[in-house]
C-alpha cells in the first residue's frame, strides 16, 4: 500500500508564503515524476508544478517566479515553496506522483488534499 500525505496547507495574507510538503509512504520500489495540482472553487483540477526524477521542473505560467517545486528523494518527500501568494491562488492542494512498487510498473498515486486561503 503506498500513501501520499500533505501538510504545511492554511490561511496566508496576501503577499506572503507557505510551504506545502507531501510525503510517501509504504512499498516504494522508485519515486518518479511527482506533482502538485490545485482545485479552486467550481474550477478543474490544475497542474501547478511538477518534478522528474532527474530533477526537471515544469510550472504553470500563472505561478512561474514565485512557486518552487523541490524533492528530497532520501525521505521521499516533494515541497512546493510558495512566495507572493494572491487570492486566486486559494484552492485545495493535491499531491501527485508516479509511483513504482516493483520493477517494470508504475501507478498513480494522490493524496487527499491541504487547503490553502489567502486573504486579501
Amino acid at each position: 500500500q503506498v500513501q501520499l500525505v500533505e501538510s504545511g496547507g492554511g490561511l496566508v495574507q496576501a503577499g506572503g508564503s507557505l510551504r506545502l510538503s507531501c510525503a510517501a509512504s509504504g512499498s516504494i520500489f522508485s519515486l518518479n515524476a511527482m506533482g502538485w495540482y490545485r482545485q479552486a472553487p467550481g474550477k478543474q483540477r490544475e497542474l501547478v508544478a511538477a518534478t522528474t526524477s532527474g530533477g526537471t521542473t515544469y510550472y504553470a505560467d500563472s505561478v512561474k517566479g514565485r512557486f518552487t517545486i523541490s524533492r528530497d528523494n532520501a525521505k521521499n518527500t516533494v515541497y512546493l515553496q510558495m512566495n507572493s501568494l494572491k487570492p486566486e491562488d486559494t484552492a485545495v492542494y493535491y499531491c501527485n506522483a508516479d509511483i513504482s512498487r516493483f520493477l517494470h510498473e508504475s501507478m498513480d498515486y494522490w493524496g487527499k488534499g491541504t487547503l490553502v486561503t489567502v486573504s486579501s
